[in-house]
């Protein structure tokens, strides 16, 4: 008997193991789908290369046709941010976090461009927002992370 308890406790591991994943796709905490659109595809690439004009060309295309699209919204505010157009960029991440407040990429692109405005706190308040939607470690809130420990080490108080 205890060798059968064992085993329904091991399977049932392994299934929750398997089942989060999903359940993290499923709330909103995978932020990020593979784009489909051909306009978006091309803009990444564009993006790769920096060739911001025609990313941008190529995701105000995108975004005519699913403007309820977080992911594009993240791009763009990327591709004015590397323009150097913050009022902008701040506009589409605004857009991104409002279509989804989880968007992990949203959040730690908005937090970097604050510090490149010089708002640290408001980098700190998308920092500690990553910390509450990463259950475990992830990219983005390791990037910001080390985006404010730099900012902080060039800019001491």
């Amino acid at each position: 008997m205890k060798t059968f308890t064992y085993s329904l406790l091991i399977l049932f591991v392994l299934g929750l193991a398997f089942a989060l994943p999903d359940a993290a796709r499923a709330s909103g905490y995978d932020t990020y789908t593979k784009p489909t659109d051909p306009d978006v595809i091309n803009a990444q690439k564009a993006i790769k290369d920096k060739n911001w004009d025609t990313a941008m060309e190529l995701l105000t295309k995108a975004v005519a046709r699913d403007p309820k699209n977080a992911d594009i919204h993240n791009l763009m505010g990327f591709t004015e941010r590397s323009r150097g157009n913050l009022d902008a960029a701040f506009k589409h991440y605004e857009q991104a976090l409002t279509l989804n407040p989880r968007h992990r990429g949203a959040h730690e692109y908005m937090g970097e461009a604050y510090l490149m405005a010089g708002n640290l706190p408001k980098a700190e308040e998308h920092l500690a927002r990553l910390d509450k939607l990463c259950f475990f470690p992830c990219a983005e809130y390791s990037d910001l992370k080390a985006a404010v420990a730099k900012y902080k080490q060039q800019h001491p108080q």
